[in-house]
């Protein structure tokens, strides 16, 4: 029988939305968690130290090698190795910690790190990472001390440098550059609106309304930076999630299909068949046997 996905909203009770914790000794405290799918209302940036786990996100699997950063966005499901030993650090934080101003907002939501529109953000270091090092250790510091007025601006800016220089790193690293513009623009938009409204609006012409764009234009902008159009975009944010809820969750296939919009269970099944070449079930079956 699957789990379900649990979801993990910001510890409550710290002076703010951050906190830098220890990443083998959260593991060995809530293994059962780190194990089992789970997804976050927050943002996190771990750093694996040492060892070599295997995390898988979104049905992705990723090698960690040592000394690698890894980068995750809010809602992202997660599933730790059982198997391996690590260390490390994770550093964890809320969009109302960071986001300060418009400026922060446009950081946040622009950021390379988090918006990687092409795959889990990653940067693993050959040589000393002594400015990631102090970096570090300077929030840690900071966040050591008791409640005080200016802890929250402090924090905020460590973070927003340790975030620019990840960035200035991140590029240097096979990173494929997308040309800044309005197209990027129009595509990082449409992303935001496709995820908080996949659940109801599946037409392109509603993103293109919302964003007032024509669909032309917003077609143009995808293809071009992505490489597919704003139909399969939308069409594989919906298989994403019921991917997630097959494979994680003892939801109903029709309980599923209402979730995701679909009057009835038989429409479901065929729009899934029709995007996977596999039922609901079939695709259900399949991972819980892998």
């Amino acid at each position: 029988m699957t789990r379900n996905i649990h979801k993990y909203n910001f510890k409550t009770g710290l002076p703010q939305e951050f906190e830098i914790v220890d990443l083998g000794q959260l593991y060995n405290d809530f293994k059962d968690v780190f194990t089992s799918s789970f997804r976050t209302g927050f943002y996190h940036i771990i750093w694996f130290k040492k060892g070599s786990p295997l995390l898988v996100i979104d049905f992705n699997p990723i090698q960690i090698k040592p000394n690698t950063i890894i980068f995750l966005p809010k809602d992202t499901v997660q599933r730790f190795d059982e198997k391996s030993t690590f260390e490390g650090k994770a550093i964890l934080f809320t969009e109302s910690f960071f986001c300060k101003s418009d400026s922060d907002i446009k950081f946040l939501r622009n950021s390379i790190l988090f918006n990687d529109l092409f795959s889990v953000a990653k940067i693993q270091f050959e040589k000393s990472t002594d400015i990631f090092d102090n970096l570090l250790q300077l929030m840690e510091l900071e966040f050591g001390t008791g409640r005080e007025i200016y802890q929250s601006d402090i924090l905020k800016n460590l973070l927003h440098n340790f975030l620019i220089i990840s960035e200035r790193e991140r590029r240097k690293q096979n990173f494929t550059e997308i040309k800044r513009g309005a197209q990027l623009d129009y595509v990082l938009h449409f992303k935001d609106l496709l995820e908080a409204n996949y659940r109801k609006l599946r037409k392109v012409s509603n993103y293109a309304e919302k964003m007032s764009v024509t669909q032309k234009q917003l077609n143009q902008a995808t293809s071009n930076i992505l490489g597919k159009s704003p139909k399969k975009m939308i069409d594989d944010r919906i298989i994403l999630e019921a991917k997630r809820l097959l494979a994680h969750t003892t939801m109903s296939i029709k309980s599923i299909g209402f979730d995701l919009g679909f009057d009835e269970p038989t429409n479901f099944t065929k729009y899934f068949r029709k995007q996977t070449n596999s039922t609901p079930i079939e695709f259900r079956t399949q991972f819980i046997l892998a």
